[in-house]
């Protein structure tokens, strides 16, 4: 098997100590304190990592008190307009994930009772969550002892045991996740783990590069995403009133864009619940 070949003596017994004690080492001297390590509330979990969805933990920082103080709660949340998510959501990119988890707290409420469930399964049947997040949640908030592969977890696992390899899959790694497991303390194991991976990769280069899985984003300057970032935030400053396809143009920094992207984009805003079409144009939902 080519993981077999990979791997080598590493990944015996002694390899995969000593990978636990160089983990474990670098988190009692380095270890992070991050306000969503501080709860066991399933739904602050929920939120968190939803919000470290393919985002930097420093920009997560800046909006996570602010968003569950207006949202305390999946009752408070499913209540919610598209504007005040929105609103608060700023700055952490990818909105379709403030959607998605609001729609994920509906089903919270009207299925589960407001309380989110402590099952793998029942949490990848809400949107936007995958079964690495839905892992996650039942590790930090229900303690778990679940394998999961995430960016900073891959990048610690591709580091210590997979340095002369590329293409690593994900596949070969989670064997090693579950071998390495704390099953009596997974939380914090998780901690440490997620900790020495975000060191390595500022250290050595991103290892997490050297990844099956790992795929290079189109730059955001000048991008469809950028567009369609600028237009939800101008029709959010704006709201309740509504615009119309040339009041965007002028006005949300795309000019020089074809009026033609512009109206696919409002568009497809519309057709993600982001905006509503009314007679004068589009407003946010």
């Amino acid at each position: 098997m080519a993981g077999d070949a990979r791997q080598g003596g590493a990944c015996g017994a002694g390899g995969l100590a000593v990978f636990r004690r160089t983990v474990i080492d670098h988190y009692q001297k380095h270890g992070r304190d991050l306000p969503w390590r501080r709860t066991r509330d399933p739904y602050r979990v929920l939120v968190s990592e939803v919000m470290l969805q393919q985002t930097q933990v420093n920009r997560v920082l800046r909006k996570y008190d602010h968003f569950l103080f207006a949202f305390p709660d999946a009752p408070s949340l499913a209540r919610a307009g598209v504007a005040e998510i929105l609103s608060l959501w700023q700055g952490l990119g990818y909105n379709r994930r403030a959607l998605a988890l609001r729609g994920a707290a509906q089903i919270i409420v009207s299925r589960h009772g407001g309380a989110v469930p402590p099952s793998p399964a029942a949490l990848q049947d809400l949107p936007g969550i995958g079964a690495a997040t839905a892992a996650a949640v039942c590790v930090f908030a229900f303690d778990q002892p679940l394998a999961f592969v995430e960016t900073n977890i891959r990048s610690a696992f591709i580091h210590f045991f997979f340095q002369e390899c590329d293409s690593v899959a994900d596949a070969e790694i989670l064997p090693l996740v579950a071998l390495t497991l704390d099953r009596e303390n997974p939380r914090e194991w998780y901690y440490a783990l997620m900790d020495y991976g975000a060191w390595v990769k500022k250290a050595y280069d991103n290892p997490g590069r050297r990844s099956r899985h790992f795929a290079i984003q189109a730059p955001f300057a000048g991008s469809r995403r950028q567009a369609r970032a600028a237009i939800l935030r101008l029709l959010l400053a704006r709201a309740p009133a509504a615009l119309t396809a040339g009041d965007v143009q002028r006005e949300a920094f795309v000019a020089g864009r074809d009026p033609a992207e512009i109206d696919g984009i409002l568009e497809e805003l519309a057709g993600e619940g982001f905006l509503l079409r009314v007679e004068k144009g589009y407003r946010v939902a």
